[in-house]
């Protein structure tokens, strides 16, 4: 079993930065994919970016290319999100997930993720 706790959300100005953490603690954690997802109000859950155990492969969505970067630690079981030039679409809850699975084309796919944590409020005025 593995437990996923999310932090660093909060309200930040159009063109303002914050940086989500997720820690991880259970078994054999540091191996496992781990993805973010977003959740508006009224809309369907969403792949944002995912990043390999080692950290040497990474995935985003097109909408955050270029401004959000996936990072982890695994000294200290914890993947990062660093979201930069924020905008108010990116206004959403944000979950962290863990995949046991290994690193391919199901990364971004929902379904393939088998742990997640409560989600992180992420809201961006204009």
């Amino acid at each position: 079993q593995v437990q996923l706790v999310e932090s660093g959300g909060g309200l930040v100005q159009a063109g303002g930065s914050l940086r989500l953490s997720c820690a991880a603690s259970g078994r054999a954690s540091s191996t496992y994919t781990m993805g973010w997802f977003r959740q508006a109000p009224g809309k369907e859950r969403e792949f944002v970016a995912a990043i390999s155990w080692s950290g040497g492969s990474t995935a985003y969505a097109d909408s955050v290319k270029g401004r959000f970067t996936i990072s982890r630690d695994n000294t200290q079981n914890t993947v990062y999100l660093q979201m930069n030039s924020l905008k108010p679409e990116d206004t959403a809850v944000y979950y962290c997930a863990a995949q046991t699975g290994g690193w391919g084309p199901s990364a971004a796919a929902e379904y393939e993720y088998d742990y997640w944590g409560q989600g992180t409020q992420v809201t961006v005025s204009s």
